[in-house]
């Protein structure tokens, strides 16, 4: 009986620490997230202290390509918007794995008083 949960334990176990990673994963990915919105969030405001005759350049590659203004504020609200919605989702992911960990805890722990409770019938028996 007290092989079964154990093996049952270990299990349990290695789910969690698969959740844990996973968690991780989208942490680090919010986080990377969290700078690229604030860097965006810095040329958008510097592009709104442009007159629109000011002369904007785009890096593309080891090159500088002239660039309207008006399309490079386009540009920014759009990746602006695509990190706010991909911030929510993940955002949405963190909260499941959250519970998914909370789950797993309790298990873990119905698991370890069920092999204590195993291990203390098998030694009252020896």
């Amino acid at each position: 009986m007290a092989e079964v949960l154990q093996k049952k334990m270990q299990q349990e176990v290695e789910k969690f620490k698969g959740i844990q990673k996973e968690y991780q994963t989208v942490i680090s990915s919010r986080q990377q997230l969290d700078s690229q919105l604030t860097e965006n969030n810095g040329v958008k405001e510097e592009l709104s202290l442009l007159e629109s005759d000011a002369n904007v350049f785009k890096l593309i590659g080891p090159v500088l390509v002239k660039q309207d203004l008006e399309e490079a504020r386009q540009n920014v609200n759009k990746r602006i918007d695509y990190i706010t919605a991909e911030t929510k989702r993940l955002e949405k992911t963190i909260e499941d794995l959250d519970k998914k960990q909370d789950t797993q805890r309790e298990a873990l722990g119905k698991l370890q008083q069920q092999l204590q409770q195993a291990q203390v019938k098998a030694a009252m028996k020896a």
